[in-house]
């Protein structure tokens, strides 16, 4: 059984976590967790607490030069589209210029490929259309 505090410190965490998200999209921290706990009510402390809380969340870079670097490994990957695109929405959202972004994609096709930028370009286009701007 958690002693309080350490309950405490769970809450204040996945806190922090679902604070960082909805710095990247509004929303997001309670409508990830909430799909999560649907699978399993332990599930959504792990992307909370350890991905967002603990890393994302440390200091030493800020949240658009950590959203850029996600960006780039998510292009370089080449298999989350969907996330490639949310963390696109996400770095536009806390100040990464349009052109920024089509750079960091760019970057990408001498580490990773001409196919994992062209990928990255659809996603480009794709986080542009979803936020009202011209995604052609």
């Amino acid at each position: 059984m958690a002693k309080y505090s350490e309950t405490v410190a769970l809450e204040d965490k996945t806190a922090k976590g679902k604070r960082i998200m909805d710095l990247l999209e509004p929303g997001t921290g309670e409508r990830v967790t909430g799909r999560l706990a649907e699978l399993d009510a332990d599930l959504p402390r792990l992307i909370t607490d350890y991905a967002f809380a603990d890393v994302v969340g440390r200091p030493g870079l800020d949240i658009r030069t950590r959203e850029m670097l996600t960006v780039a490994a998510l292009t370089a990957m080449g298999t989350a589209q969907g996330q490639l695109e949310f963390h696109m929405r996400g770095a536009l959202n806390v100040g990464v210029s349009r052109e920024e972004l089509l750079e960091v994609v760019i970057q990408m096709a001498v580490y990773a490929g001409i196919p994992a930028c062209m990928n990255g370009i659809t996603a480009y286009r794709a986080a542009l259309s979803a936020r009202g701007g011209p995604g052609q």
